[in-house]
């Protein structure tokens, strides 16, 4: 992946609503989600989410598919694999500690964030 590219899929991911749906998505899994399902699950209109699913889709982190009278969502798992292998290819390649490899793997926050699901990085 070259740099213009990761930089684009994470600005489109730097809005909070884009962001929650496509959390949103990655939680639905191979299923996905219908647009009403995830505008009600979310608590946004359906304007509102059309317009971030369409900068998603733009930028390859979703897919649609017309199921009846649904359309049916589904994250781009490999579009977000690629990301976080960008975002970690040379993950602690600058450090002299002896778990260097550990380095980058997430930990649970602390329990006074119980409702945080986000992990965060080793130090090195």
């Amino acid at each position: 992946m070259e740099t213009k590219d990761a930089a684009a899929l994470l600005a489109s991911l730097a809005q909070p609503t884009r962001l929650d749906v496509f959390r949103a998505l990655v939680v639905a899994g191979s299923y996905g989600l219908a647009a009403g399902t995830l505008a009600e699950q979310l608590g946004v209109s359906a304007p509102v989410l059309s317009f971030h699913l369409k900068e998603l889709r733009v930028n390859s982190l979703i897919d649609s598919e017309q199921q009846g009278r649904f359309v049916i969502y589904r994250a781009r798992y490999d579009t977000m694999n690629a990301l976080l292998a960008f975002m970690t290819e040379n993950c602690c390649a600058g450090s002299k500690s002896a778990d260097a490899a550990d380095c980058c793997s997430p930990v649970q926050l602390p329990k006074e964030f119980p409702d945080e699901t986000i992990s965060r990085p080793r130090r090195c």
